[in-house]
């Protein structure tokens, strides 16, 4: 299934090398640490139109580069490949070699969010309807870095757009054009991120403690369990399931953010 169209991606993963140590650096990396400055950023205005510091937002994002990075890879090892780490538990830090599941960055942003209000008594819900706004664009960034990296393939297609992934291994991946899926999850991400800064800039004082949370929850994560269909399999039991391990694992996120709505209009509504 081969198009004129087709868009040949062949980018190279590793964006340079530091020069005297040989290291490589890639783009991922690269995404990754501009997607949390930025959201760094946009976190200390929000924080300071609501009389907080960035003392406080500095003190953030240590906890949540942490809970991302280790909720990550545990998600990993835990959903997709819990044996194989088993054998070679030595292989679960090694995350320099891939291996990052983002509904284990949830759970870990979850649990680094919740130790940091119970150390600042800041208000939980309250801090997750901020932060989910830059939560969106650090994600978007995660995503492109997922296409630099020639990962997290689509499935084969004859749109104009689609692309084929020349480094994708096993090579075989590279032979049909397919959904950019990583590029979707980018674009969905960003247009979430405007709609929870609209919220937050028009209607934060109207609304109770976990509402915008909820919003994203719901939104994101349906996207993710469509976006999914897009996708082929990570690991080789998903085949054998009726959903794969991602529309699995959203399934619980969407519901939470249902309760959540409910909960915040249930209260919004005694007011």
């Amino acid at each position: 299934m081969n198009s004129l169209l087709t868009i040949v991606w062949d980018v190279d993963p590793e964006a340079f090398t530091i020069p005297f140590i040989d290291w490589p650096v890639r783009w991922y990396g690269l995404l990754f640490v501009f997607g949390l400055l930025v959201s760094q950023y946009i976190l200390f205005h929000v924080f300071e139109k609501e009389g907080r510091t960035k003392k406080n937002v500095e003190d953030l994002t240590i906890y949540v580069i942490i809970g991302t990075i280790v909720g990550a890879r545990l998600g990993h090892v835990i959903f997709y490949d819990l044996s194989d780490y088993l054998e070679n538990p030595i292989e679960i830090i090694q995350i320099w070699k891939g291996g990052l599941a983002s509904h284990g960055g949830a759970i870990g942003i979850l649990t680094a969010v919740y130790l940091y209000c119970r150390k600042y008594k800041f208000q939980f819900l309250w801090l997750m309807d901020r932060l989910v706004i830059v939560v969106c664009f650090t994600g978007a960034c995660i995503r492109v870095g997922n296409l630099m990296n020639s990962e997290i393939i689509g499935t084969v297609t004859d749109v104009p757009w689609a692309f084929q992934f020349m480094q994708a291994y096993p090579p075989s991946l590279s032979a049909d054009p397919r959904h950019p899926a990583q590029l979707y999850e980018a674009l969905y991400c960003l247009v979430l991120m405007g709609i929870l800064w609209t919220i937050w800039k028009n209607h934060r004082n109207k609304l109770a403690n976990g509402f915008m949370f909820g919003v994203f929850l719901v939104i994101l994560f349906t996207l993710r369990f469509i976006d999914e269909f897009f996708k082929i399999n990570q690991v080789a039991f998903e085949d054998s399931l009726p959903l794969n391990m991602g529309q699995i694992l959203s399934v619980p996120f969407v519901l939470l953010g249902l309760y959540l709505i409910w909960r915040a209009r249930k209260i919004m509504s005694k007011k």
